[in-house]
């Protein structure tokens, strides 16, 4: 049973920054989406099993951090220079290390449960 827990949603100011938390039962192909109110799941950053290789959406290049720590089996994101419109759901997902990275949310076969990230103008 693989299982992925997301912390550290919140609220905070425009400009401002947070980094999410996702621990996972083992080792995996990761990644971050995220879903805002009346829109599709869309991807945020991707990283190999290794951490190796990273992945980002436009939308969050310069600006968001994808890493890992398969020692404590935790997987970060690191948003810095939030904007209102980064507000929305945000889920860790895994998929097995032999498949590769991927952008799309239907590869991904485990989910976390999601954390609330609010930005204020």
């Amino acid at each position: 049973q693989v299982q992925l827990v997301e912390s550290g949603g919140g609220w905070v100011q425009a400009g401002g920054s947070l980094r999410l938390s996702c621990a996972v039962s083992g080792l995996y192909t990761m990644a971050w989406f995220r879903q805002a109110p009346g829109k599709e799941r869309e991807f945020v950053a991707a990283i190999s099993w290794s951490g190796g290789s990273t992945y980002y959406a436009d939308s969050g290049k310069g600006r968001v951090t994808i890493s890992r720590d398969n020692t404590k089996n935790t997987l970060y994101l690191q948003m810095n220079s939030l904007k209102p419109e980064d507000t929305a759901i945000y889920y860790c997902a895994a998929k097995g290390i032999m498949t590769g990275t991927s952008t799309l949310s239907r590869d991904y076969p485990y989910w976390g449960q999601g954390t609330q990230v609010t930005v204020s103008p």
